[in-house]
């Protein structure tokens, strides 16, 4: 075989293994979810339940991630109150919706790690202590609960970007610790998550029964300010394909799909028309097409809070979209 043909070879076989690792059957529909941060909610200025219950109610969403955040939980030592998270499972469980429980110290949304107050500068290893008081609290509180259809442990905690000031380094000896302590508690499936752009995914793939990942397309940083990710959706094929591969077989999500516009401050400080032009509903139908290339069949979406605050801005075009997404 001459050299030139060689290389053609060559070339014929890459270009087919990569077709191979990009593959991956279109499902027959995907089935959306949300992520919902009370937190978040007050923090647009919103009261949080009456935004939970639109969510239900008008939206029709019927598959939820909900966050244990440990300061509510716990807000004084040894002392806890369950009511903002027994009214959203109450109210979940009225409209037949299915819940993601996620439970640890790194939870969804800013600053990344949730801890309360009294903690205060406790060495880590009493910080350890109570984390898996915390844990075991939060599981032995609700595993009776049959709307909660999996626990996520601690939120994307191998993603080093966005996280280590709040964070610090991850104890991978104390992660594999939180997951043993929830796996003997409770035989619901753990989902571990990463992020998509940046995670590496092995350290969390692994380890999960269900693996999630984040999808970003529209970012925003002190360096580059607003830009969109190059990546093409097929990135998200063949990373999920290379996994399997090295790792076996795992249940797969889009833990959270980016719908709503990134800035450097708080949102509610920022004009109006500026968030319109960070987050349009034509970026939207963009990302929404690019997250149903990536052939993942359950994607929980991200920004319902920010939704509900536009229809109370005079912009309900966003909230009416997302009826439409759910109603399909």
């Amino acid at each position: 075989m001459s050299r030139s043909a060689k290389i053609l070879l060559s070339i014929l076989v890459f270009l087919g293994a990569l077709w191979a690792l990009s593959y991956r059957a279109e499902p027959e529909r995907i089935e959306y979810g949300v992520t919902f941060s009370p937190m978040y909610a007050e923090e647009l200025g919103l009261e949080w339940r009456e935004v939970y219950r639109a969510m239900l109610e008008e939206l029709g969403v019927k598959r939820l991630r909900l966050a244990a955040y440990w300061e509510y939980s716990e807000p004084e030592r040894d002392v806890y109150d369950w009511r903002d998270l027994d009214f959203q499972i109450r109210e979940a469980k009225k409209h037949n919706a299915e819940i993601i429980l996620s439970i640890g110290r790194r939870l969804p949304r800013w600053p990344e790690c949730h801890v309360p107050y009294w903690v205060g500068y406790m060495p880590w290893e009493e910080q350890k202590m109570e984390i898996r008081q915390y844990l075991t609290a939060v599981v032995e509180r609700y595993r009776d609960e049959e709307a909660i259809v999996m626990w996520q442990v601690e939120n994307e905690p191998f993603l080093r970007v966005f996280a280590t000031e709040h964070c610090g380094e991850l104890d991978v000896e104390f992660f594999d610790e939180e997951l043993a302590l929830v796996r003997s508690l409770d035989n619901r499936p753990i989902l571990i998550t990463d992020g998509g752009n940046t995670g590496l995914w092995a350290g969390a793939y692994k380890r999960a029964d269900v693996f999630g990942t984040s999808m970003y397309l529209y970012f925003w940083n002190e360096t580059a300010g607003a830009f969109r990710t190059a990546l093409p959706s097929s990135y998200y094929r063949v990373k999920t394909n290379l996994m399997r591969i090295l790792f076996g077989e795992r249940e797969v999500i889009l833990s959270e799909l980016s719908l709503e516009p990134w800035f450097g401050a708080a949102v509610e400080t920022v004009p109006i028309p500026e968030q319109i032009n960070r987050m349009s509903l034509e970026k939207i139908e963009e990302i929404l097409a690019y997250a149903k290339s990536s052939r993942l069949g359950t994607q929980y979406l991200w920004g319902v809070e920010w939704w509900y605050y536009m229809r109370e801005k005079g912009h309900p075009e966003f909230w009416e979209r997302m009826k439409r997404v759910y109603a399909e």
